[in-house]
């Protein structure tokens, strides 16, 4: 009776460490940015890249996260981030974004937040 009591409270408190890891997983801040170009095609295969300061924007050094190409959607999403401001860098061939930069703000914490950014030539 010992070894049933024992192995129902094990089986019971694994079920329920799983869960709360997978809320974990499942509920942290993350950032879906799409990429179309100036005339609102969507951009695969861009490069996409976050910096948390203005200053490592400028100097583009310090990335929050390695840099990500969008897919075939145009789209590239930055999982667990801190609910913070970022800033964002987008190239693919002579087109970009840097000209006139994009700042995302106010993301919120445990969510999905979305971006969209355009890239014109240079």
């Amino acid at each position: 009776m010992k070894k049933v009591l024992l192995f129902s409270f094990f089986f019971c408190f694994m079920a329920v460490a799983q869960k709360s890891q997978a809320q974990i997983q499942i509920f942290n801040t993350k950032l879906k940015i799409t990429v179309v170009d100036e005339l609102g095609n969507l951009v695969g295969d861009a490069q996409v890249t976050l910096f948390a300061t203005l200053e490592d924007y400028k100097a583009e050094k310090n990335p929050v996260q390695k840099m990500q190409l969008t897919d075939g959607k145009g789209k590239v999403t930055f999982k667990k981030l801190d609910k913070s401001q970022y800033y964002v860098i987008v190239r693919k061939g002579d087109k970009t974004n840097a000209g006139g930069g994009e700042m995302v703000n106010n993301l919120e914490k445990g969510k999905v937040n979305k971006a969209n950014v355009v890239i014109t030539a240079l």
